[in-house]
């Protein structure tokens, strides 16, 4: 069973992965998978270079994310087509990866999950969800972004209520860290339970329900 993990900027997505992974569930991240693919040699890479131009890479032949960010952010137009570049292979990359697991279920985090149309390669959504204002108080705590560019980046994202109704589970981090990790703990052992149904229904003598 796959179950796309999906959320705001500064929601606290990375930590809710993190805690399904200590739980022994796989974990596949499309943030990781978009940076692999764009180092020198990686899928991306060329293209990327060509799109954003010279002046993008670093004298380790890097491109500079910040940079890259910065023209992304004043240019829609190059934005679309940086994502259509990244994100067809990104996907690629997600389905080989879930080619590979045998375990009864798998996390998939995606945070343009909606953005992408993504979300019917799944059998489950799962929204961690978290307040506007906290979002940017958290996102300007982690790592120093202005109040204005983070609004900004939730205006390229899917709005909070979008998330809210396209989730079959939501999981509140707007409380203590012991709440979250019993949520998670709960839902680990939901989707364990529904992906054993899955198995039973799919198994030998099951009837074709199409």
């Amino acid at each position: 069973m796959t179950v796309a993990l999906t959320g705001g900027i500064g929601s606290g997505k990375s930590t809710v992965s993190a805690l399904f992974a200590a739980l022994d569930v796989p974990v596949i991240d499309a943030d990781q998978i978009a940076r692999r693919v764009a180092e020198p040699g990686g899928a991306a890479y060329p293209a990327m270079v060509a799109l954003l131009g010279a002046d993008a890479v670093g004298a380790d032949g890097c491109i500079r994310r910040d940079h890259a960010r910065k023209l992304v952010f004043r240019d829609d137009a190059l934005r679309r087509r940086l994502e259509q570049i990244v994100h067809p292979i990104v996907r690629d990359e997600i389905g080989k990866a879930m080619g590979q697991i045998d375990d009864p279920y798998c996390i998939v985090s995606i945070p343009l999950l909606l953005e992408t149309g993504s979300a019917g390669e799944f059998d489950r959504i799962l929204v961690v969800d978290l307040p506007e204002d906290e979002q940017i108080a958290r996102t300007a705590r982690r790592d120093g972004t202005g109040a204005e560019d983070v609004r900004n980046i939730m205006l390229r994202q899917a709005d909070r209520a979008t998330r809210i109704k396209a989730a079959h589970d939501i999981v509140d981090n707007s409380g203590e860290p012991g709440e979250l990790h019993a949520r998670v703990q709960q839902l680990h052992g939901k989707y364990l339970h529904l992906a054993r149904q899955l198995s039973d229904n799919a198994g030998p003598g099951a009837q074709d329900s199409g």
